[in-house]
């Protein structure tokens, strides 16, 4: 991958592609900037920064983030860029879309598939 001359490119790129993420997940569940720092244990101004591309969240800050928001940790460490995506799934990413669930349920169910999936790969 010769990305080494646009390396300051792409982590510029994938903070605002992670920012935006976050803010329209935080707005579709209709929780304010405020709320959602407060849920997530960040200060307001930083959550601020991150959702306008200007800082990029470490893995633990977008796992509180995640919790939050009650979505998947997995999604936002791919759009962040520090995971790479997993094979596409019809049962993962209907999980994702499920409004009415907690995190909690989502993160079982999820788990539960990729059991059943791991398993099938080694059979």
């Amino acid at each position: 991958m010769p990305q080494t001359k646009n390396l300051p490119a792409v982590v510029t790129n994938a903070a605002q592609d992670i920012g935006s993420f976050i803010r329209s997940q935080r707005e579709a569940a209709q929780v304010s900037v405020r709320q959602l720092a407060e849920k997530a244990g960040v200060s307001n101004p930083y959550l601020s920064q991150i959702e306008r591309g200007l800082r990029k969240p470490s893995a633990d800050v977008l796992n509180q983030i995640a919790k939050a928001l009650r979505v998947s940790a997995e999604v936002l460490y791919v759009r962040a860029g520090m995971l790479e995506p997993s094979e596409s799934s019809g049962v993962r990413d209907a999980n994702h879309h499920r409004r009415h669930d907690h995190g909690a349920q989502k993160q079982v169910l999820l788990d539960i598939y990729t059991s059943f999936a791991n398993r099938t790969k080694l059979q």
